[in-house]
C-alpha cells in the first residue's frame, strides 16, 4: 500500500475535489463556489481544481485549497499532441497526490478529462453536464465520447429532464437532475413598493446569450416609455459592439452596460423586469435568482429546456420563442405598462424560493456526493 493511499484509509474526514476551468463569474462557477464553501461548512476537505487563475474570479474561502492543472510555460511544447499529454500526466498527477474520495467535474471536455485522468486510480467520478448537451457536446467525436465514455462515471448531474434525453439509456440510469443551489445573496423577502422603471439582464455578454435582442426591443419602446432603463450586467466578447450599438439606437444615456458587478442581488432587487433572451441554457442560474426574488420576469423557451421548467407563461413569467424579438418587445410592454399584473406574476415568481433555498439543495448535492465513498456503499 503507497503512502497516499495509506493518508486515505486513516482520514476520517471526507475529502471532495470539484474541477472547473477557472472561477470566473458565470452561472457554473457560482454554484460550485457556493458547493465548495458549504461542503466546507458541513466538515468535508475540499480541493477545488481549476485549470488556470482567470480575471475576475469569485473567491474561496481559506480553509478550501486550490490547485492548478494547467502546464506552465517552461512546460510548453511547440507540438499540440506534446502538450496534450503533459496537461494529462499533470492532472493525473494531481489525483494522484490529493487522493480524494470523490471528484465532481463541471462542463464540457473537462468531463472527459477527468474520468481519463483517473483511470484505474479507483476515485469514484461525479460529472456535471451544466448546459444544452449538444451545445456543450458540439463536434461529433466529443458527442460520440459524451454518450459511450460517460458510462465510466460513478454518477451523471444533469439539469433538466429535456438534457436527459441526450444521453443513450445506460447513461440515464446513473443520472440524477439536481437543483442548482441559490447564492444566499438572492435570499431576501420579496420588494413590496415603487419599483425602479429599469429593465435588467444579467450574464457573460457573447453571441448565445443574444443581448443585441434586448436592446433592439428596448429601443422599440423607449419613446413610449421615457423614463425607464435598461441595464445589462456582465463581461464578454459582445459587451463593446453593444456599447457601440446603444450609441447607433441613440440611447447610451438610457442604457448601461457597467460589466460584472459583484453585488448583483442588491443591483437588480427592486427591477421592474428581468429578461434572459439566450439561444440555448442549462438551468439558468440568473433566472432562478431573479424568480427566487419576486422579479417579474422575460425568458426565452430555449433548449434544453430550462426556463420552461422554472415558468408557467403568464402566472409567474413569460417564455417566449429564442431570437423572437418582436414578442420580447410586447411581453416587456405589458410589464411596464401593467403593474398590477406585473406584480401579481413577480409574487408568483417568489413561491420558487422554498424549492432553491440553499441549505435544502446543498445539502441534496452533499448526500449524493457521499454516497459515493466506500462505507457508503
Amino acid at each position: 500500500m503507497g503512502k497516499g493511499q495509506r493518508e486515505k484509509k486513516d482520514r476520517k474526514q471526507p475529502h471532495i475535489a470539484l474541477f472547473i476551468s477557472a472561477l470566473r463569474k458565470g452561472g457554473s462557477e457560482r454554484v460550485l463556489v457556493n458547493l465548495a464553501e458549504y461542503l466546507k461548512d458541513n466538515g468535508v476537505e475540499v480541493t477545488v481544481v481549476t485549470q488556470y487563475e482567470g480575471q475576475g474570479e469569485y473567491s474561496l474561502s481559506p480553509g478550501i485549497r486550490r490547485v492548478f492543472s494547467e502546464i506552465t510555460e517552461e512546460e510548453k511544447s511547440r507540438s499540440r499532441v506534446v502538450n496534450f499529454f503533459r496537461r494529462f500526466f499533470k492532472l493525473r498527477g494531481i489525483w494522484k497526490a490529493e487522493r480524494p474520495d470523490v471528484i465532481l467535474s463541471f462542463i464540457g471536455k473537462n468531463n472527459l478529462m477527468a474520468l481519463l485522468t483517473s483511470s484505474f486510480l479507483r476515485i469514484p467520478v461525479v460529472i456535471s453536464v451544466r448546459g444544452e448537451p449538444k451545445e456543450e457536446y458540439y463536434s461529433g467525436v466529443l458527442r460520440f465520447f459524451a454518450k459511450t465514455y460517460f458510462a465510466r462515471a460513478a454518477g451523471v448531474v444533469l439539469q433538466t429532464k429535456e438534457a436527459m434525453q441526450f444521453f443513450p439509456e445506460r447513461i440515464r440510469k446513473k443520472a440524477v437532475i439536481l437543483k442548482n443551489p441559490l447564492n444566499p445573496s438572492f435570499v431576501r423577502e420579496r420588494f413590496e413598493g415603487e419599483r425602479e422603471r429599469c429593465i435588467h439582464a444579467v450574464g457573460r455578454m457573447d453571441a448565445n446569450k443574444n443581448h443585441e435582442m434586448i436592446l433592439r426591443a428596448f429601443a422599440a419602446l423607449a419613446a413610449d416609455f421615457p423614463e425607464v432603463r435598461l441595464v445589462i450586467y456582465g463581461n464578454g466578447e459582445c459587451r463593446e459592439p453593444l456599447i457601440k450599438l446603444s450609441e447607433q439606437l441613440g440611447l447610451s444615456e438610457r442604457i448601461s452596460l457597467p460589466g460584472a458587478v459583484s453585488d448583483v442581488a442588491d443591483k437588480i432587487y427592486r427591477s421592474s423586469a428581468f429578461v434572459l433572451s439566450s439561444y440555448s441554457e442549462g438551468m439558468p442560474n440568473t433566472l432562478i435568482e431573479a424568480m427566487c426574488m419576486g422579479l417579474p420576469v422575460i425568458s426565452t423557451d430555449c433548449p434544453c429546456g430550462g426556463p420552461a421548467e422554472l415558468i408557467e407563461d403568464g402566472v409567474n413569467g413569460y417564455l417566449i420563442p429564442p431570437g423572437d424579438g418582436k414578442a420580447l418587445e410586447e411581453r416587456l410592454r405589458i410589464l411596464l405598462s401593467d403593474r398590477e399584473k406585473a406584480e401579481k406574476m413577480g409574487r408568483n415568481a417568489s413561491k420558487l424560493l422554498e424549492e432553491y433555498r440553499p441549505e435544502h439543495v446543498d445539502r441534496t448535492w452533499m448526500d449524493y456526493l457521499l454516497s459515493f465513498l466506500p462505507a457508503a456503499k
